[in-house]
């Protein structure tokens, strides 16, 4: 069984996490610049045996997607041109940095620390991977 990598896809940064191989855990990975995602993934893919991806879905509180999609569109062209194996999931994604703030705040980190967005990108997709695990119960 492979891991399942999330990806919180945004125009400057893309926050990632992962799953142990087992699927029983979800944890950060990184932040990767957005113009060297693609770049990033075909050389993790060639090292982990990723069986699916999960995106996260920017929604808006009525339930319609956000301006963010306009970027996103094409990246999920491009990500299934390339990687035409790999399963990809769109997953909501609504309020993941409000609570990735929470979770850095629950967890003590310096106020300095949770201004740093790299750390919020990668926390974000935990929280969309770990929803994603949620959701499969």
């Amino acid at each position: 069984m492979g891991r399942i990598l999330a990806i919180d896809y945004g125009r400057k940064r893309t926050g990632l996490a992962v799953t142990d191989p087992l699927r029983i855990t979800a944890s950060p990975l990184l932040t990767v610049e957005t113009a060297q995602l693609v770049a990033w993934l075909r050389d993790y893919f060639a090292r982990e045996q990723v069986d699916e991806v999960v995106i996260g879905h920017p929604t808006q509180m009525n339930g319609q997607e956000s301006e963010s999609m306009n970027y996103i569109r094409p990246f999920l062209g491009l990500f299934r041109k390339t990687f035409p194996d790999k399963p990809i999931t769109m997953y909501d994604e609504r309020f993941t940095s409000v609570l990735a703030h929470r979770a850095m705040i629950a967890g003590g980190m310096k106020k300095k620390d949770r201004q740093n967005k790299a750390v919020v990108d990668r926390i974000a997709a935990c929280i969309i991977l770990e929803d994603y695990l949620e959701s499969k119960l």
